[in-house]
């Protein structure tokens, strides 16, 4: 018999249908010489303090440098203290059972860095030595599925992996406990958590508070003025920014009586916007705590569930990137979108035999590559899992499409001895930016379409106007400042 262990059950089940392995069981399925069965996350992690026999806290024991570092079974907090979880310490009955009735073990944890460290930890604790091959994939369609069982990789191509995950797991444990004993003892009046990340992140977020709380707000004024020449209405504004309201105002009646701007300088040059690459993991938080406000976690999960429903590939991965043997699949998966309604009209926009190829790097795909819609498409989603699939869907769009050509125009006028400046620009290829149909980034300053002007030309001064405005203070960071 031939042992499988997935992450999830939700993952177990998709195997065990392609593999025919479909005879319910007590924490697992079983058939066609297989048994199919799950960990339920971390069912096994480091120790804590009391498992070497340390209790409270004391500065005496400091710092605990555990060696060996002893594994046990997940914990669950109870208000009389932390006790075994009864539901992994099941699970973890029916495993060793399993491991000991096979001959060998397929691992098919998620397809990364903890995902390793779950099995190996597994593993490692039932002291188990049968051979095991691992199962790498990015998506949970049957296609994929297929292709990973006929490509099974050396247990020994991921030691490299485990013991990263097992460094990182290491040392998260050795600063938190002593960190947290340490400063905890020291105060002497309750429980300070610190932890290798969540410190440093702790105090990028106070830092900024402060800054924020402390910025002493300025006005300052600066003068527009309106123009039109050739039936096009723009504006200029001055790059002078008074701090003295009256003074602007004395400049202001001066520009009005003179009512003439002379163009000093006209530059327009040719900008060539390379379309985005795919999302990976950040990226996707990052984009959808800024359009739909959706924290991390609650992206991550629904981008799992999305996967786990196989309508998109591993979301778990911090690569932009696809290997060029993937390449191929591209305009399939392009194809599959015209069946979503919300999509179909954008993808009249693209040049089907131009597809760009700037996602394509061998070198760049780690773990995983960039995020990928998949052949299957959803059907009743909720709105956000709607929302997170067409962020998907649409990255990919734009990520194959041709660039952006723009012509910017930088334009100086001059009032009296006063410099102003104008800013325009003209769309001469959409390329990427057609499928969202929008032109220009959120922090992009809004820029008009200008006239035909050239150095020395005299514009009126239709009206002119002091605007007051104000310092801004540094923003405090939201999820997507954070990431």
């Amino acid at each position: 018999m031939i042992t499988i262990i997935t992450e999830k059950p939700s993952v177990a089940r998709e195997i065990a249908v392609i593999i025919r392995a479909t005879e319910k069981k007590d924490g697992y399925l079983t058939g066609n010489g297989y048994f199919v069965t799950w960990a339920l996350g971390h069912l096994v992690g480091l120790g804590m303090p009391e498992d070497y026999g340390i209790t409270g806290f004391d500065k005496a024991s400091l710092p605990i440098l555990p060696n060996p570092f002893l594994l046990t079974v997940r914990k669950v907090s109870k208000n009389q203290g932390d006790s075994v979880d009864t539901g992994a310490l099941k699970q973890l009955r029916i495993i060793r059972e399993l491991f000991d009735n096979s001959d060998n073990i397929i691992v098919a944890t998620d397809a990364g860095r903890e995902g390793e460290l779950i099995f190996r930890y597994i593993y490692e604790y039932l002291k188990c030595n049968k051979p095991f091959k691992r199962l790498w994939i990015s998506s949970l369609t049957e296609k994929a599925i297929k292709l990973g069982f006929d490509n099974l990789k050396d247990a020994k191509e991921f030691d490299g992996l485990y013991q990263a995950a097992q460094a990182r797991s290491r040392a998260d444990w050795l600063v938190g406990i002593n960190a947290t004993q340490a400063l905890s003892i020291a105060l002497a009046n309750g429980v300070y958590s610190l932890g290798r990340v969540q410190t440093p992140t702790l105090a990028l977020i106070c830092k900024r508070y402060l800054e924020n709380r402390s910025f002493k707000v300025k006005n300052y004024w600066q003068i527009q003025l309106s123009h039109n020449k050739e039936m096009i209405d723009f504006k200029s504004i001055s790059k002078i920014k008074w701090e003295d309201k009256k003074l602007a105002a004395d400049v202001l009646k001066a520009i009005a009586r003179n009512q003439t701007a002379i163009i000093t300088s006209q530059v327009t040059k040719s900008v060539t916007e390379q379309p985005p690459l795919l999302f990976d993991l950040t990226g996707l938080q990052k984009e959808a705590n800024k359009k739909l406000n959706l924290s991390a976690e609650e992206t991550l999960n629904i981008s799992q569930s999305l996967y786990e429903q196989k309508f998109i590939t591993y979301p778990r991965t911090a690569s932009k990137y696809i290997p060029e043997d993937m390449w191929a699949e591209i305009p399939n998966l392009v194809r599959a979108l015209q069946r979503r309604e919300n999509i179909k009209q954008n993808l009249s926009q693209m040049k089907w035999r131009r597809f760009n190829k700037h996602i394509v790097n061998d070198l760049r795909v780690t773990d995983h590559h960039g995020l990928l819609t998949t052949d299957k498409m959803p059907s009743a989603l909720n709105p956000k899992e709607n929302a997170i699939y067409n962020m998907v869907a649409f990255r990919l769009l734009e990520a194959v499409s041709q660039p952006c050509i723009k012509e910017i125009t930088d334009v100086d006028l001059q009032v009296l001895h006063y410099d102003f400046t104008s800013k325009g620009y003209k769309i001469i290829e959409s390329g990427w930016r057609s499928i969202s149909g929008s032109f220009l980034d959120d922090d992009t300053e809004h820029v008009m379409d200008l006239p035909e002007l050239k150095k020395d030309d005299e514009l009126k001064i239709k009206e002119a106007s002091v605007l007051e405005k104000k310092t801004k203070p540094p923003v405090l960071y939201t999820e997507a400042g954070l990431l």
